[in-house]
């Protein structure tokens, strides 16, 4: 695996409105953690600017845990999105370049219908992660009818059941066919996450060969939605964002392995050993 050129180096008269500006957008009472997960990785993984759309009656949380992303306090009921929300999500995207959606959002019946509703009208590059991808399993003709081009989904095993409705020894048995199959079907790209990680746009298919069992862990998942947002968001097209980010994430999983074990691997220990992953596709590069 090699690193794209616009990786390699970057030029010095630059700044960081160059690397792109990531929105993420989730959160909920109990899961504030999977949109920080998130937001570190991105802005680790080059992003120029982050910023999290959360839930108002929180966002002196995500003030308090984020320290270089900044934050965008939305209309919310009980601690979870409401429909009310997308007209100032609306209006705040002059200011980015993609989002990454459903990290940490919940499953109250308003924000699933906000999410069904950006995908359906927002035309931004777009990640799919977590409870958007449940939100959206009863609600699949949407991606036919989205605006963006640009879009993928990272669905775990029981998430992409949910959109196939399939159980999961269906699944893993014809894995890759199901996955070029519903990337192909809805001309996206899709991340199939487990154990050698699939990355299908319909016509290219990428099996991973990264990552160990200690990354069995929560927030994993969010950590890989950020990584990709950060290379997508410095012009990286969305099959090599997809397949570099997955690539990246189960390295930088392996050092922390070597470093602290796989039974005391943490999500957020990806993210420290990130530097690791991309240092060592530097020299090969």
């Amino acid at each position: 695996m090699r690193l794209p050129v616009q990786l390699l180096k970057r030029k010095p008269d630059t700044h960081k409105g160059d690397y792109g500006h990531v929105l993420i957008i989730g959160g909920s009472i109990g899961l504030s953690g999977a949109v920080c997960l998130s937001a570190k990785a991105a802005l680790r993984s080059g992003a120029g600017l982050v910023t999290v759309g959360v839930p108002n009656s929180l966002n002196s949380i995500f003030e308090t845990k984020l320290t270089e992303a900044m934050s965008l306090p939305l209309a919310d009921k009980g601690g979870a999105l409401s429909q009310e929300a997308f007209s100032d999500i609306k209006s705040f995207l002059k200011k980015v370049d993609l989002i990454v959606l459903g990290p940490g959002a919940g499953l109250r019946v308003a924000t699933k219908r906000l999410i069904v509703r950006i995908v359906k009208e927002i035309d931004k590059p777009m990640i799919i992660d977590a409870d958007a991808l449940t939100a959206l399993a009863s609600n699949l003709e949407v991606l036919l009818k989205r605006k963006t081009k640009t879009l993928i989904l990272t669905p775990h095993l029981g998430e992409f059941s949910r959109l196939v409705k399939l159980d999961l020894g269906k699944i893993k048995k014809v894995r890759k066919e199901l996955v070029k199959k519903f990337a192909l079907r809805y001309n996206l790209t899709l991340v199939l996450k487990g154990n050698r990680t699939l990355v299908s746009d319909g016509r290219r298919t990428f099996e991973n060969s990264t990552g160990n069992p200690g990354m069995a862990t929560a927030g994993t998942g969010d950590v890989l939605s950020g990584i990709i947002s950060g290379l997508l968001s410095q012009g990286v097209d969305q099959f090599q964002a997809a397949k570099l980010g997955v690539y990246l994430h189960g390295l930088a999983g392996d050092y922390a392995a070597g470093s602290k074990t796989q039974n005391c691997l943490i999500a957020s220990d990806v993210i420290e050993y990130l530097p690791s992953a991309v240092k060592s596709l530097l020299k090969k590069s």
